[in-house]
């Protein structure tokens, strides 16, 4: 496989995560008002938007939000050009996969930030400006079970959990897979050289042949 053929498997990521975050934002109202039952109460859609990483962690400065969408563009040209350069080297299939679904999670959370706060008007209240502040569309949802801690256990008896309670995307499930499949197969994409053992009776018969070949001459 070329390097565009990688490419397009990054983009089909884009086109997708774009496509449910613009689906979810013109027809879905936010937080609970607009939740939406998937599969009975544990796969629902549910219309966040974050202002900050993955997985619904947050950054509290705004400042820290424009830092963090400029560390994302320089991740996403960072992670396109080591890419090509797998591609180049002849790395495995599975690990340029990987690498395409990464880069096109990358590149879907960056179309957010950079570009949602203006297009969507969607940038916090008190940004310094609507460029690069813009939340990124969350929708997935998948609140497994929820219960109460039992009140025996200290500081946290009695109280509520829910698991699992963030809310992401497609773009954050992209990524996800591709660094989980890099870190279940990081033996076989990443094969340590194997060594030639010197066999020592062979080492020290070389000394003996070359001197024989000396005392013919």
């Amino acid at each position: 496989m070329s390097t565009y053929k990688y490419f397009l498997v990054a983009l089909g990521v884009i086109i997708l995560d774009q496509t449910v975050k613009l689906l979810v934002h013109f027809n879905m109202e936010m937080n609970n008002a607009g939740e939406i039952n998937v599969i009975g109460d544990w796969f629902r859609l549910h219309y966040l938007l974050n202002p900050g990483m993955a997985f619904g962690i947050r950054w509290e400065n705004e400042y820290g939000k424009f830092a963090l969408t400029i560390f994302r563009l320089a991740a996403m040209v960072g992670i396109g050009f080591y890419l090509h350069s797998l591609v180049k080297k002849g790395a495995p299939k599975g690990l340029l996969v990987c690498m395409a679904l990464i880069l096109g999670g990358a590149i879907g959370n960056v179309i957010d930030s950079t570009f949602y706060g203006v297009f969507l008007d969607n940038a916090p209240i008190g940004s310094p400006t609507p460029w690069f502040h813009g939340q990124v569309i969350d929708m997935l949802f998948f609140p497994l079970f929820e219960g109460f801690f039992p009140d025996w256990i200290p500081w946290i008896g009695g109280d509520h959990f829910l698991f699992f309670s963030p809310v992401f995307n497609i773009a954050d499930s992209s990524i996800f897979m591709g660094v989980l499949f890099i870190m279940i197969f990081q033996s076989k994409y990443f094969p340590k050289p194997v060594s030639k053992e010197i066999d020592p009776e062979e080492s020290k018969s070389e000394p003996l042949e070359e001197k024989v070949e000396d005392e013919n001459r």
